[in-house]
């Protein structure tokens, strides 16, 4: 290689170090402000019952939305806390001022939309119903006469008790967190189970005896809950979530989740 070459081939791996320290700080750098309930910290309600989106594992929380909280929170320069919470106590507590956000697969419904304010859309899923295997259920009509466990104020508690009406679920049986609701699947003190498909699918695959039986197509968002008085803290979640979809980490968490379960 001749001095000429050899300068060419310096400057050009200068240039090449030099954009991909660029790209890094990019991926990492602050998208905005925000003021938060403690400084330097994000509060994030979550439950650790919702496997794979949050979960416990040796005391720590983990999952799905618990990365998907961390990579926010990094975007807003802050540090991701997790509040756990119960479901039906989520948006009670936002309300209240116990946390800065709730990002626990929360769907956007009109009726949440009018107590808090949402993000855009970061996941879209459909119900389902789960069941022991070979228990002759298919479909929804097969359902009728049948006990349904749901996890309480969630929208697969909405999807059972209106096709309750439509085809005679016996009884909505609701549960606390849906452990439980698997918990009495298992033993036989339910029926199935109607919930959203990635949990369902998720939960089936760690059991012996339960499976998926069919898909309910709703086509759900889930969106980041934010306290309506709130609007600059939903303003930069908006940023922080575009920035991380952008550059690839939103791809890498979703893969890392639920590829094994979907493929």
């Amino acid at each position: 290689m001749g001095k000429n070459s050899f300068k060419i081939a310096v400057v050009l791996l200068l240039l090449a170090v030099f954009a991909g320290s660029m790209l890094v700080a990019g991926c990492n750098s602050k998208v905005a402000d925000v003021k938060t309930i403690k400084p330097g910290i994000l509060l994030v309600s979550s439950e650790d019952t919702y496997p794979p989106f949050e979960m416990s594992v040796d005391g720590k929380s983990t999952g799905f939305d618990i990365d998907i909280a961390n990579a926010l929170a990094a975007r807003l320069g802050l540090k991701a806390q997790t509040v756990k919470t119960k479901f039906k106590s989520m948006i009670p507590g936002l309300v209240a001022g116990n946390y800065d956000v709730i990002i626990s697969a929360m769907t956007i419904t009109p009726a949440r939309a009018k107590v808090i304010s949402f993000s855009k859309p970061y996941m879209t899923a459909d119900q389902s119903i789960c069941v022991r295997m070979n228990s002759g259920i298919k479909t929804s009509a097969d359902l009728a006469g049948k006990i349904v466990g749901v996890e309480t104020d969630t929208t697969g508690q909405l999807k059972a008790l209106e096709l309750q009406k439509s085809v005679g679920i016996k009884k909505v049986q609701s549960f606390d967190n849906i452990k439980l609701a698997f918990e009495a699947l298992e033993i036989g003190r339910i029926d199935a189970i109607i919930n959203d498909f990635p949990v369902n699918a998720y939960m089936s695959a760690q059991t012996q005896n339960t499976e998926v039986a069919s898909l309910i197509k709703t086509n759900e968002s889930y969106g980041i809950g934010v306290a309506m008085r709130n609007a600059q803290m939903l303003a930069g979640v908006d940023k922080a979530l575009a920035a991380i979809k952008a550059d690839g980490t939103y791809k890498s968490i979703y893969d890392k989740w639920f590829a094994p379960v979907t493929n």
